[in-house]
């Protein structure tokens, strides 16, 4: 197939995610659907929480409650099988048809489609000029890193205050 795959995203009931991603592959594995529907996640993350002890622990908490991440080339097949699967309130997008994610949704979801996470050679700190997008050429000062949403942030001055704004890895060098 010369069609790519993309990332859509299927709303669930609450507290179903995990069971539905794991329903989704069962089908998948069961009906030899790889090249159709090749990835399913839960997106989630570590978060320290206290306990009733008031004790700090380590937790792993779901990013988007009630939303499963499917990648999938979309035909009839693939829609009916992720659609009619138990727990499954639909896809996300206008209507009944489902948008697939763009690639900048993607990055910023921590979910590159495989190609290199850029490596930055930068620390807090550091002076950097923005290459490209809406704020090329601004010069900056690191505030933050998120090697997971491959984005920096820094302090731009916007209407005569500084303003943090995320910009991503490939976007920016260091001066």
């Amino acid at each position: 197939m010369s069609e790519a795959a993309k990332w859509y995203v299927i709303h669930t009931y609450s507290g179903y995610e995990n069971k539905v991603a794991q329903t989704i592959l069962k089908v998948v594995e069961n009906r030899k659907l790889h090249d159709l529907i090749p990835e399913v996640r839960v997106p989630t993350e570590m978060v320290m929480e206290k306990n009733d002890k008031d004790e700090m622990r380590e937790v792993e908490r779901k990013i988007f409650p009630g939303y499963v991440l499917v990648k999938m080339i979309l035909t009839d097949d693939s829609w009916y099988v992720v659609r009619n699967t138990r727990g499954v309130t639909g896809f996300v997008g206008p209507g009944s048809k489902p948008v697939p994610l763009t690639d900048e949704e993607m990055v910023n979801l921590g979910i590159t489609g495989g190609e290199e996470k850029v490596e930055l050679d930068l620390e807090v700190g550091d002076a950097v000029v923005v290459t490209g997008g809406a704020w090329k050429d601004t010069t900056g000062l690191i505030q933050s890193i998120n090697d997971t949403k491959q984005m920096v942030t820094i302090n731009v001055e916007l209407f005569g205050r500084e303003t943090p704004v995320e910009i991503s890895f490939a976007e920016v060098k260091k001066m």
